[in-house]
């Protein structure tokens, strides 16, 4: 595996994240008894500024939260639409710091929770503590580790802790109730349900095991509980809205910044970024619509 470094950020010491920020946002919006909107786009994709636009352009469009992803060598749990954003953000030189820079842009553009996406590896090479420190001096409101075992955790909840930062989970349809009572109770922000076992990507339904599996984790954690893989489109949106605490949304996203990236559309004419981000904010603004539809 390969993985991405950067030097230290000066005032990272001492700064807290904005765990409470996310937490009162999901508070809200149950409040307004409605599901709150999860957008998910990596970063340095197309470019490090092009992924700053996309994501404000998400939070102007709807997202309640946002999570930042970490462009990884070896994305296990993404499809092949966040692989290839993933790719074209590596080729790039896509380093740590730059990732850092996004959350920390996006945040104080839009004044929203961002969290970082990132799988273990990049952090445990980085150093938990400094990550973590970084992280919240960023303004970022935690991380979401989909492969790190909680047997394993302990290290970088404990810097989490720390540092005002949420740690975030995530539980399949496979998880078993001991197991989900398990990876909850070490868990903080919310739980990041997958509704299908699979990978990222856009699909023409959200699995029918989703809907259970948030019935079994509600049962053993009172933490937010929101639905992701496979969410797409306002239907699926408003579905899933219908009984989980939040909906994400990741791929839809990405999807649409493919032809800028390669600049060509789906006709073949030109496409250019500015056209892209304008769809981006509109798909946001349809999925926000779909996720008040109870």
């Amino acid at each position: 595996m390969s993985t991405v470094e950067t030097p230290g950020v000066a005032g990272a010491t001492g700064t807290t994240g904005t765990a409470e920020l996310l937490s009162s946002v999901l508070a809200r919006a149950a409040a307004e008894d409605r599901a709150a909107l999860i957008g998910y786009f990596p970063a340095g994709f197309p470019t490090v500024e092009d992924g700053i636009r996309a994501a404000v352009a998400m939070a102007e469009g709807g997202c309640d939260v946002l999570e930042i992803g970490l462009p990884h060598s070896d994305p296990v749990l993404d499809g092949p639409v966040i692989q290839t954003a993933d790719d074209i953000a590596l080729r790039g030189g896509l380093r740590i710091a730059d990732v850092l820079r996004t959350i920390r842009e996006v945040h104080a553009a839009t004044g929203v929770p961002v969290l970082c996406m990132t799988y273990w590896n990049p952090v445990d090479r980085y150093g938990p503590e400094r990550f973590a420190a970084e992280l919240a001096a960023a303004g970022g409101a935690g991380c979401i580790l989909p492969d790190l075992p909680v047997e394993e955790s302990e290290a970088w909840r404990k810097a989490a802790a720390r540092h005002g930062l949420a740690t975030v989970f995530v539980v399949a349809p496979s998880s078993r109730d001991a197991r989900l009572a398990t990876i909850t109770a070490a868990g903080s922000g919310f739980v990041y349900a997958a509704s299908l076992m699979g990978v990222t990507g856009t699909r023409e339904s959200v699995g029918a095991e989703a809907r259970e599996l948030v019935g079994r984790v509600r049962g053993v954690t009172e933490l937010p509980v929101c639905v992701g893989l496979g969410v797409s489109s306002p239907a699926h949106a408003a579905e899933v809205a219908g009984y989980a605490d939040g909906v994400i949304v990741g791929s839809a996203f990405v999807k649409l910044l493919l032809p800028a990236a390669d600049g060509e559309g789906e006709s073949g004419a030109p496409m250019d970024t500015v056209a892209a981000l304008s769809r981006v904010r509109e798909l946001a603004e349809d999925l926000a619509a779909g996720v008040r539809r109870r």
